[in-house]
């Protein structure tokens, strides 16, 4: 309007009159606006003050809302619980003014900006790898769990790799680089890492850090300089911290809306994913190169690959006098020889193996939820020996093969059952198990086994299995081939049984010698 007053003017040269009569602006208001206002200014009205319920409150919220800015994501109040808080001091509004005035709050704290300015970073091709953990929440094995993904993501060429674990322990830690550096084919000169207590035992002053003995460990193997950012300075491996994000959109999203069978199947589908990005991406420094091209550039600059570390993490356990080890509140059973003594549990991210005297002698798939015991039923052969009454309620011999369960069931039902069946599994370490599971099916098909029959079917087995004797080859030569005499058999046959008569009756025997010296006297 103001803008048309001036046109009327200035340019049509119409009174002031006829603009009043053209506009139905009141005389007064042309008179202002073309005297007051010569250059072409919008006017400006006094905002409208309306008073709310909330405004005796306002400060307080105010301050609880900049307080909660400067706490952890984890530690943050949400606005419903300040307005109950509100409320029990004496607010009588409604919750949709509070969470109004949070919303404005956040809207003029982002227009004035945090005030940093960073420095943009570059980085050669094979320079450095950056790592994070991000917790994610999946369904898999029918239930919704908590998860830590392993973020390792090279700083030139941007190509990622993602792993799924349980816990984000030493263990998981080392697979996580195993696996990472398998997919890029190489290692780089350095890896950048925030202070995350599996790498980093003490934080000192500046960039001082007190290493974990374990994770220098691998850093050395693999001949990478571990780097570690300021405290609370994520900013300072922003491009995997970036990656958290994109992939928790572009990745994650489908993987929640999954049912996995395991963590296995998962990962091999993240490898998948992680591999199409890379070929769909552009490098946001070569857009007209895709990630995947520049990482086959950034292979030549990277160090080969060693064998992959041996990552596992070590700690003393005692045997109990049942042949079980305790570890996060499952258990796991030991051969009875080890019982009540100190061994070495060697934790991997999928298995734990129990060593003693620098020589394995159990492995067991881990497990991760509670109060499990997982047993193996041959670590208790020995034992089983001494007490057979054992065989009937023991714990660990529910897990025996099917055959051999039948077998168990059908001599238990015979005195001295358990002793027999303590006496055929005894034969499994010398024999093999396959050997006798094919002997025990023999024997079930036949009907009434036996451990005896077992054992025999065994036996034939074997010969069976061993290889002939080889064919000897001589120079000598038989001239005269011996005589195939049937008779001679008859006779051996008639002398052994003239003697046992001769040994049953000593009248007998008077006879015969009589009759042989000549019958000269008879007694």
């Amino acid at each position: 309007m103001l803008a048309k007053v001036r046109r009327m003017f200035y340019r049509e040269r119409l009174s002031k009159r006829e603009i009043s009569r053209r506009t139905g602006l009141a005389r007064s208001t042309i008179d202002r606006w073309l005297d007051e206002r010569p250059a072409v200014v919008e006017p400006k009205y006094p905002a409208r003050r309306v008073e709310t319920k909330i405004d005796d409150y306002a400060d307080t919220l105010r301050g609880w809302l900049k307080t909660n800015q400067h706490r952890s994501k984890r530690d943050r109040r949400t606005v419903h619980s300040m307005y109950q808080e509100l409320v029990a001091s004496g607010y009588r509004g409604g919750y949709g003014q509070v969470a109004a005035f949070a919303r404005q709050f956040r809207d003029q704290q982002s227009k004035a900006g945090s005030g940093r300015a960073f420095v943009p970073m570059k980085y050669q091709l094979g320079e450095a790898f950056q790592f994070d953990w991000s917790t994610e929440y999946a369904f898999v094995g029918g239930l919704r769990r908590r998860l830590d993904l392993a973020h390792t993501k090279l700083c030139a060429s941007r190509a990622f790799w993602l792993t799924a674990y349980p816990t984000q322990s030493h263990e998981m830690l080392f697979d996580a680089h195993a696996r990472a550096f398998a997919a890029f084919g190489g290692i780089p000169i350095r890896g950048i890492y925030d202070n995350m207590k599996t790498a980093v035992d003490k934080v000192g002053r500046g960039k001082q850090r007190t290493v974990n003995a374990r994770f220098d460990a691998m850093a050395s193997h693999y001949l990478f300089e571990p780097e570690f950012c300021n405290v609370a300075s994520g900013w300072e491996k922003g491009i995997v911290e970036k990656n958290v994000q994109d992939r928790r959109r572009q990745i994650w999203r489908e993987a929640m809306e999954t049912r996995w069978s395991d963590l296995d199947t998962l990962n091999e589908w993240l490898g998948k994913q992680c591999m199409m990005v890379w070929a769909e991406s552009k490098h946001p420094e070569w857009p007209e190169l895709t990630v995947a091209e520049v990482l086959e550039d950034e292979r030549t600059k990277l160090m080969p690959l060693p064998r992959p570390f041996d990552g596992y993490v070590e700690y003393p356990v005692r045997v109990s006098s049942t042949g079980l080890i305790h570890l996060d509140r499952n258990r796991y059973s030991v051969p009875t020889a080890h019982a009540n003594r100190i061994v070495s549990l060697r934790l991997y991210p999928t298995t734990i193996d129990v060593v003693a005297d620098d020589e394995k002698v159990a492995t067991h798939a881990r497990s991760f939820e509670r109060d499990e015991t997982r047993y193996d039923w041959q670590h208790y052969i020995d034992l089983i020996g001494q007490k057979p009454g054992a065989l009937r309620n023991g714990a660990p011999f529910e897990s025996m093969p099917a055959p051999l369960r039948e077998l168990q069931k059908q001599l238990l039902t015979r005195p001295g059952g358990d002793r027999v069946m303590a006496t055929l599994l005894s034969a499994i370490p010398a024999h093999g198990l396959d050997a006798i599971l094919e002997a025990t099916e023999a024997a079930l098909a036949v009907g009434k086994p036996s451990a005896e029959h077992v054992l025999y079917l065994l036996a034939q087995l074997k010969d069976r299995a061993q290889p002939k004797p080889p064919t000897v080859e001589t120079a000598l030569v038989l001239q005269t081939e011996p005589v195939a005499d049937v008779d001679r058999y008859d006779r051996l046959r008639m002398n052994a049984v003239i003697k046992s008569a001769l040994l049953a009756s000593p009248i007998l025997t008077t006879i015969m010698l009589n009759t042989v010296s000549g019958g000269a006297h008879v007694r």
